[in-house]
């Protein structure tokens, strides 16, 4: 499932379409989030026995300091075509790493085997089609990567390998319940956004081919997992509809597992997205999951009280140069509501809609390194000198 990003780091308005994270080739790394990039090699077999090596690239983002901090590593979907299989990207969900290093975490983010560079025909996450879908092969395959990747960071000296948590969206979800039925060293817990393979949005929307598979599959294995989980789910999911990730649930206790539960409202066109696209509703959720953990810290800078500083649709008196308040900030004042304006040394970013407060800082600082405060939030001037 593909999500395409339009990115622009002088703040433009972010909006995800459809389900994977797509990196340019060109895209500048986030210097404010410490982005690097490492090649793993991991070895993985799929259904048909074929076993193969390759060096899949991982994004690194780290919070500022030496650590060591704990970790998480986040996984993407699967294309629906051979053709978006073979794009040139890299995962970086950088908006919601942002999240996470605002939380504390290093922040591990693999393309796996048969996407991007590694494309090459051998696809280890087929699950054989919908006459006779096998889904554990696939997710045995996709975890296999995300073992190694936690392998690779206890090397990394500013990372608590002893406290890591895996997370993924679609197919990483169908990953993340995988990794913690396997129980490696350190997991501290496995949250499943959206999770399952087999859904077709145009041919059979709301009906996944898998649905029985994914069940038994995850009923015999739910007992084997030790750690918290956190499944959310949206009602308007095209892949799955509605009904299925409740009866993966049920399996999932019948088989003597445990997971918090929670079906989100619609969102959009296509729940199937809410992980990029709804990010006001589901951070709460996670919040609350990882402070039970003890992982309390708080993602965002609370938002300042209006500062009397000027109107805010007083353009001339926005701390930045002439031409960055008539190209960006009379975008911002055209905007909807919710919508953020944040400046720095240099620079300048805007955000409107989901989580505008945390775009809106990002888009300022990602690609500068520097650090900023928000100007504006909503009709309210929250700047102070």
């Amino acid at each position: 499932m593909t999500l395409l990003r339009g990115l622009f780091w002088f703040g433009a308005c972010w909006w995800a379409v459809l389900a994977l994270a797509q990196t340019p080739a060109e895209l500048p790394l986030a210097k404010d989030l410490h982005e690097v990039v490492h090649r793993v090699p991991v070895s993985v077999q799929d259904l048909y026995g074929r076993r193969e090596q390759r060096q899949i690239p991982v994004t690194v983002f780290k919070p500022a300091g030496d650590g060591p901090f704990p970790m998480v590593v986040l996984n993407h979907g699967r294309a629906t075509s051979r053709e978006k299989m073979a794009q040139p990207t890299r995962f970086r969900y950088e908006q919601q790493a942002r999240y996470l290093v605002g939380k504390g975490f290093v922040v591990m983010v693999p393309t796996r085997v048969g996407y991007g560079e590694t494309y090459d025909g051998f696809d280890p996450e087929t699950n054989g089609g919908c006459s006779q879908p096998r889904i554990e092969p696939m997710s045995l395959a996709a975890s296999d990567q995300v073992l190694a990747v936690a392998e690779f960071a206890r090397s990394l000296p500013f990372v608590d390998a002893a406290r890591w948590w895996v997370m993924g969206q679609s197919v990483g979800g169908l990953t993340s319940v995988a990794t913690a039925w396997r129980n490696p060293p350190g997991l501290q817990g496995a949250i499943n956004f959206a999770g399952g393979t087999g859904g077709d949005p145009v041919g059979r929307p709301g009906r996944s081919c898998g649905t029985a598979q994914i069940g038994q599959l995850w009923k015999a294995r739910a007992a084997q997992a030790q750690v918290p989980m956190l499944w959310l789910y949206w009602e308007n999911d095209l892949f799955w509809g509605a009904q299925a990730p409740r009866d993966w649930h049920r399996a999932w206790l019948d088989g003597g597992g445990q997971a918090e539960f929670h079906q989100l409202a619609a969102v959009g066109q296509d729940g199937h997205s809410g992980f990029s696209i709804d990010m006001d509703r589901w951070v709460p959720w996670v919040d609350a999951f990882l402070a039970k953990a003890g992982v309390t810290q708080a993602a965002l800078p609370p938002v300042p009280t209006p500062s009397g500083f000027a109107q805010v649709d007083e353009i001339d008196k926005v701390p930045v140069g002439a031409e960055t308040r008539q190209s960006l900030y009379t975008r911002f004042l055209a905007s909807p509501s919710p919508r953020a304006f944040a400046i720095g040394p240099g620079g300048a970013g805007f955000a409107t809609g989901d989580w505008a407060v945390g775009r809106a800082l990002g888009f300022c600082q990602a690609r500068r390194g520097i650090t900023c405060k928000l100007y504006a939030v909503d009709n309210q001037v929250v700047w102070r000198n």
